[in-house]
């Protein structure tokens, strides 16, 4: 059985996209941050068999419940920095007898869905699959009958996590798969060239989230 995960936080203004948030202002960040997150969720809400969205905090479920899909359950992270939080959502996937498992950020709303129908395609013989970032992140991580031992260690929020985290899959002896480079929406700039790909068809947004974009970048 495939599992598909979102890890994002609710759109507190002050709280996220805080990068963002120095251009645009928090109250700005935050909803495109909720934008993100729900167009993430409605691109990927056919993918896999099942769909987990892990969010955070905790105390936001319910009105998190109110605008997520009927496609996604919901699951509150665990407490730890984002590697325990991911070693936990890999564990309780395959405590729920999951045989793929990948997880994608909700940073990067325009990603091809084709990277997560390749994703899992990789699993099939492959112990891990990965999805490289531009800053030296990922995009997407993914495993297949077990959670693998790449987490703790990693210097998680700097330029090392990509390297980090290889480091780990090489000394596990894990065969992995690499995805294509994708990038984030951290920066204005970022937000620029998404509008850019969006323009060229390179990477087309729905209708609200460009909407949105257009909005916030006139202004």
């Amino acid at each position: 059985m495939r599992f598909l995960g979102v890890f994002a936080k609710y759109w507190t203004p002050g709280r996220v996209k805080t990068r963002l948030g120095r251009t645009v202002g928090d109250d700005a960040a935050a909803e495109l941050h909720r934008s993100f997150v729900l167009t993430t969720l409605r691109r990927l809400s056919t993918s896999a068999d099942q769909r987990r969205l892990f969010f955070a905090p905790a105390d936001c479920e319910q009105q998190l419940r109110a605008e997520t899909p009927d496609a996604w359950a919901l699951r509150a992270q665990c407490d730890g920095d984002l590697g325990r939080r991911m070693e936990a959502f890999f564990t309780a996937c395959f405590d729920e007898r999951a045989e793929r498992v990948v997880l994608v950020g909700s940073d990067s709303p325009n990603l091809p869905t084709e990277y997560v129908e390749q994703s899992f395609a990789a699993l099939t013989n492959h112990d891990i699959v990965i999805g490289p970032t531009e800053d030296g992140g990922y995009y997407l991580i993914g495993a297949r009958i077990r959670t693998p031992p790449i987490f703790a260690g990693v210097h998680w929020g700097t330029p090392t996590v990509w390297s980090d985290t290889m480091q780990r899959i090489a000394d596990s002896g894990l065969i992995h798969h690499e995805l294509p480079m994708w990038y984030d929406i951290d920066f204005y700039d970022d937000m620029q060239r998404m509008w850019g790909d969006h323009q060229s068809d390179l990477s087309p947004l729905p209708a609200d989230l460009a909407d949105l974009i257009r909005r916030h970048l006139a202004g």
